[in-house]
């Protein structure tokens, strides 16, 4: 049996996203003021930095400007500023402009790829003495005698099929902390055990979640408009389903366009991709894309609970950060910014307290954060996403009344559910029949799957896991006609129907990473574990 090596940090922060690099950023930035040293170690599953970052993006940069105030100086990616606002109300045929809300204008923000910010965050960290290993997935917790974490371990490499070892077997490694910080994202696939063992969601409100679909387009010149903003909702949406769109008008005849669903919908007929792809054959938005040429694609959830949903945020020797917590401000449409100054505000708690000696448990962090305009920001936007439970414009009315007129301070806090007890059943349910692929502006599952550049070494073990092989057919597919077939945008799941009774095929190897499975299964039976380090999209410009 091979012994794992071990490494030895005063931090190790999971996820090289940009809450787990403003954290490491601002760690190394108190050293060299009160000249102190804590040696501090950030692993990151993606081949590289940023290869698994999806977003919009717009910036809020207000969280970049307290870290680095030089950071057009230090050259920072951001080089579209937002110049106009566009809220578009969809029908199946045409489009109505809508005032835009005040949580959306954009003046002062960037249009930005988040992946290239994520790659020059990451040079900003190595130039301060941070080590990022990319490529490596941590795989599970370490918790000492007392029960308090202790860092984490990579995955094995070299794991066949059958569960045994290869020719190419080397085992994880050991990364041993004082602090470990879990800067996963949206439905961290360790914090959920952190969850379970430390009881963190005890008392708050469970956490909903949205799957955001996103291409980026090089678009004819005629139709490019360099800083132009552009949402949507209503079509192709029915009234009782959240969601809705974005079309970010990046430099160089470049356009990132995506589709949000809030994954507390209802109809297991729905197919957000197929959302997705119908949208963009709308009138007003179809022309956009004519003569274009698509270059990326890729799927990831987002945590819409907001401040009802954030659990808590501390425990013996770690704490969360970023969308693993769900810092998400989404009537604002953007997380990035308050990901970061959790980040920040988090490693200032650790700072303090471990250069006091004092490392068992960060327990500053929660009380600092609450201080921040992150707090604030979240409290007063609390109660518009819940609203859209009543459906479109009764919602759309509250969200009216508690922004112009309450001011985010309604006496009243609005609850979240959790989204996998939402599914009707099938029988309940009216089918709906997508049109099909036009090859010009809309496309099938696998030809998006190739442009994400998604890959896994096919002889490891599934990183999808059944807790119980005899749900996906006896349940899901008797009572919901297999929604797991629609809700994945890359085509994973598939009910194989040859000689003899039907069964589920998982294809893996298509996995962009959304963790809209392990969120959505109506009997959360589908646990996301991570693959070999490296597996997985590879997203440029994302």
């Amino acid at each position: 049996m091979s012994e794992r090596e071990s490494m030895e940090y005063d931090v190790v922060i999971v996820g090289a996203g940009p809450s787990g690099l403003a954290a490491a950023i601002r760690l190394k930035q108190l050293c060299a003021q009160f000249k102190k040293e804590l040696s501090v170690c950030v692993i990151e599953k993606g081949s590289e930095v940023g290869a698994h970052i999806l977003s919009g993006a717009v910036l809020e940069p207000r969280a970049l400007i307290e870290l680095f105030p030089d950071w057009k100086a230090r050259g920072a990616p951001l080089n579209t500023p937002a110049k106009e606002d566009h809220f578009l109300f969809l029908t199946a045929e045409k489009s109505y402009k809508l005032p835009t809300p005040p949580q959306m204008h954009n003046t002062g923000n960037y249009i930005i790829s988040l992946g290239n910010f994520c790659r020059w965050l990451g040079k900003q960290a190595e130039e301060l003495g941070v080590e990022i290993y990319p490529g490596f997935a941590a795989a599970e917790v370490l918790y000492d005698d007392s029960g308090a974490v202790r860092g984490v371990a990579t995955g094995d490499m070299g794991i066949g099929k059958d569960g045994e070892r290869t020719a190419s077997y080397q085992p994880g490694i050991e990364l041993h902390a004082k602090q470990t910080v879990f800067a996963e994202g949206c439905r961290g696939s360790l914090t959920k055990t952190l969850f379970a063992k430390f009881n963190l969601r005890d008392g708050v409100d469970p956490q909903t979640y949205g799957i955001g679909l996103k291409e980026l387009w090089e678009i004819k010149p005629e139709q490019h408009n360099a800083g132009k903003v552009v949402h949507t909702i209503g079509w192709p949406m029915d009234r009782k389903t959240y969601g809705g769109s974005f079309l970010y008008h990046l430099e160089n005849n470049q356009v990132a366009v995506g589709f949000v669903i809030a994954l507390d919908y209802q109809n297991p007929y729905l197919s957000p991709y197929d959302e997705f792809q119908r949208f963009k054959t709308h009138p007003a938005i179809r022309p956009t894309f004519e003569g274009g040429r698509r270059i990326a694609y890729g799927a990831r959830a987002i945590s819409e609970g907001g401040y009802q949903s954030i659990p808590r945020l501390t425990f013996p020797g770690g704490l969360l950060i970023g969308d693993t917590a769900g810092f998400l401000n989404v009537p604002k449409i953007k997380g990035t910014h308050t990901a970061m100054k959790s980040g920040m505000t988090a490693a200032e708690a650790l700072f303090e307290g471990m250069t006091a000696g004092e490392v068992r448990e960060a327990a500053s962090y929660p009380a600092k954060l609450k201080q921040t305009w992150v707090w604030d920001e979240l409290y007063r936007v609390r109660n518009i996403r819940p609203a859209f439970r009543a459906s479109l414009f009764p919602a759309l009315a509250y969200s009216a009344l508690d922004t112009y007129i309450l001011r985010g301070k309604a006496p009243w806090t609005l609850r979240n559910h959790a989204d996998h007890t939402q599914l009707k059943r099938a029988s309940e349910s009216p089918r709906i029949e997508y049109p099909k692929p036009d090859g010009v502006v809309s496309f099938d599952k696998l030809s998006s799957v190739f442009i994400s550049a998604t890959n896994h070494e096919e002889n490891q073990p599934a990183h999808l896991k059944l807790a119980n092989a005899d749900v996906p057919i006896n349940t899901n597919l008797a009572l919901y006609d297999a929604p797991e077939q629609r809700y994945c945008p890359a085509g994973v799941y598939e009910i194989i129907h040859e000689s003899g009774p039907p069964r589920l095929q998982i294809n893996a190897q298509n996995c962009v990473h959304c963790k809209t499975c392990d969120i959505k299964d109506p009997t959360q039976n589908i646990n996301w574990v991570v693959p070999q380090g490296g597996d997985g999209p590879n997203y440029p410009n994302m």
